[in-house]
């Protein structure tokens, strides 16, 4: 099984392993993956803290020795006793991780005893990075990502020898290190901190640096940074040309031509449901989510990590954490960051008040006029340890064995694979109309035509939770453009323009739906800027796109990015047409259109509606909704809704085209959990947890140990 990460030409210097993939970007933007295993890719190269020598006098031997080495070390220490070290070392040889991070990772250990004990064990020196800083002399020649990867920082200088502080002090670490460092190999001695320690220190004498690259992150031709502020020219140029067209060709004309416009994208959307509905027939799904992930059956397995953006959710916190909780990986395995903004001081005061577990970290944003989920995510991203990330919103409710399924999902999909997405469903469905319509929508999207898309090869438009990415990918397209409000539609583009994929599985994450209408509006044209927003960018080099995705992709691209904004900017024009003629009074811009192409254009509008009810039908009994299809009935009074928002993104595009119109959580009278009280997020009350479960808090065999300390 193949070491997992592929290395890159981009900016961020992370350590190159032999027998790792190699990526190549071509200027054409593809992504070739010339030895890309899709098996489950193994963690980054296992270094052990496990060793009783300093690193100058080190001679490696295998890591199970080691870790016996240092286990039996901790057990005459007294820090744990013989049975959990059986079983930590059971779970060390699975994981291939440290056994101090297995320690951790399940509450047998605290972080602090750790570093002192690997202190002690190598004979090296533990720092206190908060009352003996780092010389800031010493790190202008760093590599923030680099060392935020490698989890070091160059200390002090003691006559011509650098001190390096290492999470994890080994030759091979503190060889990377001295390269990230911008040292000559050997000048460097190393001593030991937390991590957590040192990436705190890093963040702060970074600051600046990584919050201009998380808001630059994506190449500059790609983002939409490249064309805001140009905005307001560009809309007035469009608005005069309109205007001008409407003079010199009368109104009627051009009235006639945006109707036809309009009836042809809704040919073109007719026709992409009607295929991913006989699709969703003809062909079975095979997800592997169908049973149960089966993930013995692998020797070794990725460690993951998983982002969950939050700003202002005070009211969802206890929920996400007992939801977070439940996730069935091996904790050891599991690295969650809960990303928070640097001046929303009420968030930060509700996570700091609660008692996360070892598997979970807070990170803060710095701030900055730019406030946005992709900026927030792009941040975090040099903070993961994992090979595999993954995205949770605050509301999220996710399937426990979810992680376990993508894990399988991606040993099972072809190389060019490189996205995982998870179906998206509705706790509250049945709260309201507006939620029951809502929830159908949803599940057409998420179960219809999204698989629809991912069978014939379209560029396929992710959802902003429940993803799942090989990170190398990630970072070789960009990350996230941190301006486009609609960052998941954006970065499924430029997943396909560099000819990777996406899979979507059945694997299921509740979330909670917006049932108010004017918050839905807000949601929605949100969602609609970012449609249009990634439209223009990506069209504003049109034969280079042309070239990345070809013809056939080409054009489903302005389907999925025109289709649905089009459709709701024309409902006025199309209900105004029939209303009139309804009364009999045709429209001078319909009397306008050829008489030849009238029973054309019916025929489609009519087809239209068949199809979309049709696939609405199916997407429901699928997954087991079909109490909603008599609410299918009031689509129409739900449709000018769409509308609304479809204009106030509209508006927004000229004004505003990066402002995030928030959408509030925690608002619904639904709980998620179907009556059963809502668990809360306390010590010591989850004794039964599964051993290779993120624990929701430290097991009682880990209270002994505290209580020794």
């Amino acid at each position: 099984m193949g070491q997992a990460g592929l290395a890159t030409g981009l900016s961020r210097p992370r350590a190159v392993v032999p027998g790792r993939a190699l990526v190549l970007v071509k200027p054409s933007l593809r992504l070739i993956c010339d030895d890309w295993t899709p098996r489950v890719q193994e963690s980054r190269p296992i270094v052990s803290t496990e060793l009783h020598v300093p690193p100058s006098r080190l001679s490696a031997g295998p890591a199970r020795i080691q870790a016996q080495q240092f286990g039996a070390f901790l057990v005459a220490r007294g820090l744990i006793d013989a049975a959990i070290l059986g079983r930590a070392l059971a779970r060390q040889r699975r994981s291939r991780r440290p056994l101090g991070e297995v320690l951790v990772a399940h509450g047998q250990l605290s972080r602090s005893a750790l570093v002192r004990a690997q202190g002690t064990f190598l004979g090296i020196m533990e720092v206190d990075l908060v009352g003996a800083p780092a010389d800031p002399a010493l790190l202008a020649r760093c590599s923030a990502p680099a060392c935020l990867d490698i989890g070091c920082i160059p200390w002090r200088r003691v006559g011509g020898t650098v001190i390096l502080v290492l999470a994890d002090p080994t030759p091979e670490r503190l060889r990377e290190a001295e390269q990230a460092c911008g040292l000559v190999p050997g000048s460097a001695a190393a001593a030991i901190a937390d991590r957590l320690d040192i990436e705190a220190a890093l963040a702060l004498a970074f600051r600046e640096r990584l919050a201009r690259r998380a808001s630059r992150r994506t190449r500059i031709d790609l983002s939409c940074r490249s064309w805001g502020r140009h905005t307001r020219a560009v809309a007035a140029g469009c608005v005069g040309l309109v205007l001008l067209a409407f003079a010199g060709f009368g109104i009627a004309p051009c009235l006639a031509l945006i109707f036809c416009l309009a009836v042809l994208s809704n040919a073109a959307t007719t026709a992409l449901r009607l295929i991913s509905l006989l699709l969703s027939w003809i062909i079975e799904d095979r997800s592997p989510v169908h049973d149960l992930p089966r993930l013995s059956r692998f020797r070794t397995l990725p460690q993951v990590s998983i982002m969950v953006p939050l700003f202002r959710e005070t009211k969802v916190l206890d929920r996400l954490l007992a939801a977070l909780g439940r996730l069935d990986y091996p904790a050891e395995l599991l690295d969650i960051i809960l990303v928070l903004e640097e001046d929303d001081t009420r968030m930060v005061e509700a996570v700091r008040a609660r008692s996360l577990p070892p598997t979970c970290r807070a990170l803060t944003v710095p701030a900055d006029s730019l406030r946005t989920k992709p900026r927030a995510l792009n941040y975090a991203l040099d903070f993961c340890r994992g090979d595999i990330v993954g995205i949770y919103d605050a509301e999220d409710q996710p399937d426990p064995k979810q992680v376990a399924a993508v894990i399988e999902a991606f040993a099972e999909s072809p190389a060019r694979v490189a996205c995982i997405q998870a179906r998206l469903s509705y706790f509250n469905a049945g709260e309201n109309w507006v939620s029951r319509c809502f929830a159908a929508e949803y599940a057409t999207w998420f179960n219809v035509l999204l698989k629809g898309l991912q069978r014939v090869r379209f560029p396929v438009p992710l959802g902003g939770t429940s993803v799942f990415f090989r990170r190398a990918a990630l970072e070789a397209v960009g990350a996230w453009d941190a301006h486009n409000v609609t960052e998941d539609a954006d970065l499924g583009m430029r997943l396909a323009r560099f000819g990777l994929r996406t899979r979507v599985i059945n694997s299921v994450t509740l979330e909670e739906a917006n049932c108010r209408p004017w918050p839905w509006v807000k949601q929605r044209s949100r969602w609609q800027k970012g449609y249009m927003v990634t439209w223009i960018t990506h069209m504003l080099r049109p034969a280079t796109l042309w070239r990345d995705l070809g013809p056939y992709r080409f054009l489903g691209f302005q389907v999925l990015m025109l289709g649905g904004a089009s459709a709701q900017l024309s409902l006025p024009l199309l209900w105004l047409g029939w209303g009139m003629s309804s009364l009999g009074f045709v429209p001078s811009w319909i009397a306008a259109v050829p008489a030849p192409l009238m029973p054309i254009i019916a025929a489609s509008l009519l087809a239209g509606q068949v199809v979309f009810f049709a696939t609405n039908i199916r997407a429901l009994v699928n997954t087991g909704q079909a109490r909603l299809i008599p609410w299918l009935a009031v689509l129409p009074i739900y449709w000018p809704l769409g509308a609304a928002a479809a204009y106030k993104a509209l508006f927004e595009l000229v004004f505003s085209p990066f402002y995030w119109d928030k959408t509030d959580h925690g608002v619904s009278a639904v709980d998620p959990y179907a009556g059963a009280p809502l668990p809360g997020f306390k010590a010591a009350e989850n004794p039964g947890a599964r051993a290779d479960a993120v624990p929701p808090m430290m097991p009682l065999e880990a209270q002994a140990v505290a209580a020794r300390a």
